[in-house]
């Protein structure tokens, strides 16, 4: 049985599993609708998109059309002023087929778009009208910085906060309690690490393990993997001395400097998918999986020693990481 909470202050009903929608990008409508079949066929009711998932929003859309009672819709953009606010809340009701929106969230501000937005002419004037004209049920942010999230816990108008979580990113454990103190739901991103964690059924348990956390997304995009996570959803048994060691054993691996496969670093001047270099050089360098790393790393347009070091990649990265180091060990790993 899926279980199912309050998402704090919103008083929706949703499951603890919720499905991401980053992935579904890789499908067609046909997979896309297969895949939606499975999620609400596994009791799971979550869905999680934003406008800047390219094509997400309307494959979910299609996929979801007559069964649309049967979802707590979640969307999000990185508009920042009112007009603009407003065009993409009328983009993501036609592209999601339906007249209103369960949760809107402001996607990912800086602690100064964050001003913006609630000041004069910001994102949140168009937010509240639309909830206001019954549009949108409620609001929240996603952030991936503990300077925007604590910002975030101050404002009243904060139903939800999105933020990574995961074995080995838990520097915002203090503010996910401060968060379920305020009654302010917490949405559970990034729990594989961007990809950078195998074992996906240690990885949610982890995740679920914690009270604070209201709902996890995981990105989907097979009905094997909704039946994958929908299993260890469903494992409430207390990780054993072997799994703690396990995740152990993840956090040395992994550290703190590694991709999470968010893009913001994106476009890269010299053409390079960033992402892909280091999720290609994960599999080289921790995983042992040295044929296919090389295969995949050599189907890339453009390889890591294009690079020209402009910066400018670190300047967009939340995370700080220092990419051009980082692309330069990966050239070197592969050799090109």
């Amino acid at each position: 049985m899926m279980e199912h909470v309050t998402l704090g202050k919103t008083g929706l009903r949703v499951s603890r599993l919720g499905f991401g929608g980053i992935p579904i990008q890789r499908v067609d409508q046909a997979a896309a609708a297969a895949l939606l079949e499975a999620v609400r066929g596994g009791g799971i009711n979550y869905i999680d998109t934003a406008r800047g998932y390219t094509v997400s929003e309307e494959l979910i859309g299609q996929a979801i059309a007559g069964h649309r009672q049967s979802f707590v819709l979640a969307t999000k953009s990185m508009a920042r002023d009112r007009a603009a606010m407003a065009a993409d809340i009328e983009t993501s009701l036609g592209n999601l087929r339906t007249d209103y929106i369960d949760l809107y969230q402001v996607h990912n501000p800086t602690p100064e778009q964050l001003e913006q937005v609630c000041g004069a002419g910001g994102a949140l004037e168009a937010l509240q009208a639309a909830k206001a004209a019954g549009k949108i049920g409620h609001l929240g942010v996603t952030a991936h910085s503990q300077e925007v999230f604590r910002r975030a816990l101050e404002l009243d108008w904060v139903e939800t906060i999105m933020f990574p979580y995961n074995i080995v990113e838990n520097q915002g454990e203090e503010l996910m309690r401060q968060a379920q103190e305020k009654n302010i739901g917490f949405i559970c991103m990034k729990p594989l690490a961007g990809g950078a964690i195998e074992d996906a059924s240690l990885a949610l348990r982890y995740v679920l393990a914690n009270p604070c956390v209201s709902v996890v997304i995981p990105g989907m995009y097979s009905p094997e993997e909704v039946a994958g996570n929908i299993a260890a959803a469903g494992d409430r048994t207390p990780l054993s001395g072997e799994e703690q060691q396990r995740l152990e054993q993840i956090r040395q691996e992994l550290g703190t400097s590694f991709c999470r496969r968010c893009n913001y670093c994106a476009p890269c001047t010299a053409g390079i998918s960033i992402p892909n270099v280091f999720l290609f050089h994960g599999y080289l360098s921790r995983y042992g999986l040295e044929s296919w790393a090389r295969d995949r790393y050599g189907a890339l347009a453009a390889k890591a020693g294009a690079c020209v070091e402009c910066g400018a990649c670190e300047e967009r990265c939340p995370y700080q990481l220092p990419i051009r180091s980082m692309l330069k060990q990966a050239a070197k790993d592969f050799g090109a």
